[in-house]
């Protein structure tokens, strides 16, 4: 009955979902039945404004925060006269000023509203110096939070610093799009399987989006959506402790360290405890101590990737070839990690790429890791209950699974109105058998009857070993009338089988009871009826075939 349930509940859910999709199609029926471009060769829509484009006060407050300044000088002869672009990257936070002649842009790191809508990836300029002019290109912001944390500044001709920003945006947002796919698969992989592996890995996702988008801007494009605002040395040390938490539990687990060190989780439990009170005490460090508490969570998360890729480069020298996954997942890490050592000038410069598009890496191969952990656990569960439903002698169905088998041929039989035959068997003098030659000789015996069986059914699941030497045959399809014939020559095969074990003096015969599915029949009276006629079998004299619609004193 529980897969009948299934059923139910099945066809309720489509139910449901065939309602649904007709309520929808009705709801866009008058959009989609709407023509505005018939006859038409374009589309023209919005509407003509008076607003004009915001400006970005620079006011005597921000000045103050600006504690980093430079001066970009001409080339020699003065500047060209043709428009000059500039943008600066990688100011994590704050607010950041260009100025040039009369021209003054003002941006603030997390919020794109504040700077010029023709880039969105940093703040920039366009300025158009007279030709010969020597004044300089001024360029301000705030103090970096961890040393090596440095704004990068790109001059150049509009269009192709543009395009560049342009392409900075893809990868960000491309990024955060991959970490936000990775958490929605990982959702429906939980709501399939329940598995809470699947939660934790969509969280992790969720948190490395958040993380990514306080670091890289984007929490504030194309509006703020976090309440950030100038506190984003704050955002910034809370969410990388955060996100170093959560990474440093996945990378020990795809490495293996979470399997072949057990005794070291307790020791993770009191990291995470630790760097959670970091998170939380972080809205009321001050600035210094925040710039001190940045740099040490990176350090701690740079032995952290060593640590777990050499556990994974060990147990990959035993011959644990799981730990690859984590080997391959940490590797951009790692090449990240060496770069920042080596004060690397191509890690500067695209920092906050570099660092998304490792992340990425590492959520996929992580991903790929934990499907496969999980269809492999799926494939172990499946064989444990195949064995746990399977005769080890026989290789048939057991007597559990034989009797879902004979529930499921039942109610088709009633839903198709499909007659319905089983054979109740029982090997004749069976003990006398094991007496005489033996145990083994018993179970060659066993063996030899099932394959015979089994030759005389269209499907392997309907042979089964009920127990001993009892064996239930099912026919669905068959009445009464066309079984007993089937079952006549199965007596008949069962009989040759000691000729070929060739054992002197063996003898194999059979006693089988014939019943079919009455429409009043529950399981157990179809198996009762079929129990007695074997019976009536064995009182006759063995070796014979009984039908359970015989009178008993035709025996």
């Amino acid at each position: 009955m529980p897969e009948r349930q299934e059923v139910v509940r099945g066809c309720t859910g489509w139910r449901w979902g065939a309602w649904l999709l007709a309520a929808l199609l009705l709801s866009v029926a008058p959009a989609l039945s709407a023509s505005p471009l018939q006859g038409r060769d374009y589309l023209l829509f919005g509407h003509a404004t008076d607003q004009q484009a915001p400006v970005r006060a620079c006011t005597p407050e921000m000045r103050e925060r600006l504690q980093e300044r430079i001066e970009i000088p001409p080339p020699a002869g003065g500047w060209s006269g043709a428009p000059q672009a500039l943008e600066v990257f990688n100011a994590f936070h704050g607010e950041v000023m260009i100025h040039q002649g009369e021209r003054t842009v003002c941006g603030h790191a997390q919020d794109a509203r504040t700077r010029d809508s023709r880039f969105r990836a940093g703040t920039g300029m366009v300025a158009v110096p007279p030709a010969g002019s020597m004044a300089p290109i001024e360029v301000s912001w705030e103090r970096p939070l961890k040393p090596g944390w440095i704004p990068v500044l790109r001059l150049g001709a509009p269009s192709p610093v543009q395009q560049r920003d342009t392409a900075r945006l893809l990868v960000r947002t491309s990024c955060l799009a991959v970490a936000l796919a990775l958490a929605l698969s990982a959702v429906m992989g939980f709501l399939s399987t329940r598995s809470r592996d699947f939660l934790f890995y969509a969280l992790v996702c969720l948190l490395m989006m958040l993380w990514q988008a306080v670091f890289s801007g984007l929490s504030g494009y194309p509006r703020p959506w976090l309440p950030i605002g100038n506190a984003a040395p704050q955002w910034l040390v809370a969410m990388s402790a955060l996100a170093y938490a959560a990474l440093v539990w996945l990378m020990w687990w795809i490495c293996g360290g979470w399997r072949r060190f057990p005794a070291l989780r307790t020791g993770l439990r009191w990291l995470s405890a630790l760097l959670l009170g970091i998170a939380l005490l972080a809205p009321w460090l001050p600035f210094a101590a925040l710039s001190v508490v940045a740099v040490w969570l990176d350090h701690g998360f740079a032995v952290a990737c060593l640590l777990s890729f050499a556990v994974g480069v060990w147990l990959l020298r035993r011959r644990d070839y799981n730990a690859m996954d984590g080997i391959i997942a940490l590797l951009p890490l790692l090449a990240m990690v060496l770069a920042d050592w080596l004060h690397a000038e191509w890690l500067v410069r695209y920092r906050i790429e570099v660092i998304q598009l490792a992340v990425s890496w590492f959520l996929i191969i992580s991903a790929f890791s934990l499907n496969r952990s999980l269809d492999l656990l799926r494939r172990q569960r499946d064989e444990m209950r195949q064995l746990a439903d399977t005769d080890m002698l026989t290789g048939l169905p057991n007597r559990r699974a034989g009797l879902r088998q004979l529930e499921r041929h039942m109610q088709q039989s009633r839903k198709d109105a499909q007659p319905l035959a089983i054979g109740f068997l029982d090997i004749d003098l069976f003990k006398q058998i094991n007496d005489r030659f033996g145990h083994d000789v018993g179970d060659e015996v066993l063996v030899s009857v099932a394959n015979a069986l089994l030759g005389a059914v269209r499907s392997r699941d309907d042979v089964i070993r009920m127990g001993g030497e009892e064996f239930l045959i099912l026919l669905p399809g068959a009445g009464a009338d066309t079984a007993l014939p089937r079952l006549e020559q199965l007596r008949d095969r069962i009989g040759q089988q000691a000729l070929e074990l060739r054992h002197d003096g063996l003898v194999i015969t059979a006693s089988i009871g014939l019943a079919e599915m009455q429409p009043d029949d529950d399981m157990a009276a179809l198996l009762r009826r079929a129990d007695n006629a074997m019976y009536r079998a064995k009182r006759g004299g063995r070796n014979r075939v009984v039908d359970a619609r015989t009178e008993p004193d035709v025996i």
